[in-house]
């Protein structure tokens, strides 16, 4: 209205307060050959609003189908967005998660089928263990542990790698996976127990924890769940020293429940999970590692551990050198 009043008066755009470069575009795509018509203008606005627009996942067919096939492989919107944009400088080759949201979740013209739906995350409330819902006696009482309070600051800030952090992820049956993760590069291993003893756990544990280099595993830090009660056997077959987080305070272990939240999506609440063989949770740990992540921008998991094993060896090939001499 006030660019119709200026109109009628005479007066030039730059005594409205609408800066210049605003006003001349309004007034070229929407004046009439002697003046402008608020009214019309408006009109105009609102129908073009409303004209049927086709997101680019429609109009790229082979940008849709590269964006289907990561999310059929758990990646999110946010992650495929992050890693087109660092694997592929070309615009036309980029999307950003708006626009694959919706083309998820509204618009239905085909450029992303329906059941690509069931691969989206859904919001959770924080995954809690198990045992934090028994309230027994015994309940989070482990002789000789060492407080989670009393991890080098080096550990809290992920300035070292090495450090670890897990739990048992919970099925049905009595089934369980553990589910250690490393702080600095997020890459998670998942390991089978026939049982939640704390033998069976910590055996299996120590089995794992001897696939890796010194170097690369310091520190596990773990629920008070009673499977670990025998950390202290854990740590004399591995040298790797245990922290406890303090009762009932899981969200101190904040990259596992993360990660185990992650899980959820290849193991439901309620899964027998003792019907998973090694090698078949090996493959799930490897989709979960090979997904970029925003917090270490867009590299994934895996390119991120990989590297840390390439300085463990050159670490060590130069203390080889040096002792051979």
């Amino acid at each position: 209205m006030r660019l119709q009043l200026a109109s009628r008066f005479g007066k030039s755009h730059y005594a409205w307060s609408a800066r210049p470069s605003t006003v001349s575009r309004e007034i070229s795509r929407n004046g009439g050959r002697r003046s402008y018509r608020a009214n019309e203008a408006e009109q105009a606005a609102w129908d073009r609003a409303h004209r049927p627009k086709l997101y680019k996942l429609a109009q790229c067919p082979k940008l849709a189908q590269l964006v289907a096939e990561k999310l059929q492989i758990q990646w999110s919107p946010e992650q495929i967005a992050g890693w087109l944009k660092r694997t592929y400088p070309d615009a036309a080759s980029q999307v950003s998660h708006e626009t694959i949201y919706r083309s998820l979740l509204i618009q239905a013209r085909g450029a992303l089928k329906k059941e690509l739906l069931e691969h989206l995350r859904r919001s959770r409330a924080m995954r809690r263990s198990r045992h934090h819902t028994q309230k027994t006696d015994n309940h989070g009482r482990i002789s000789d542990t060492i407080s989670i309070s009393e991890r080098p600051a080096c550990v809290e800030d992920r300035a070292v790698p090495g450090h670890w952090e897990g739990d048992l992820l919970c099925g049905s049956r009595n089934s369980q996976i553990a589910t250690p993760v490393e702080r600095h590069s997020r890459y998670v291993m998942l390991v089978k127990v026939g049982g939640k003893d704390t033998e069976t756990v910590v055996n299996a544990l120590i089995e794992n924890a001897q696939r890796l280099p010194q170097e690369l595993y310091r520190s596990l830090t773990w629920d008070r769940g009673k499977e670990m009660a025998a950390h202290k056997r854990f740590t004399l077959a591995t040298d790797i020293q245990v922290y406890f987080c303090d009762p009932q305070n899981p969200w101190q272990r904040g990259t596992n429940e993360n990660t185990n939240g992650l899980l959820r999506q290849y193991f439901p609440k309620g899964m027998d999970l003792s019907l998973y063989s090694q090698d078949e949770l090996d493959v799930v740990a490897r989709q979960l590692n090979e997904r970029p992540r925003k917090t270490l921008g867009y590299t994934t998991p895996a390119e991120c551990f990989s590297h840390l094993c390439r300085v463990s060896e050159a670490v060590q090939g130069f203390f080889s050198l040096l002792d051979s001499h």
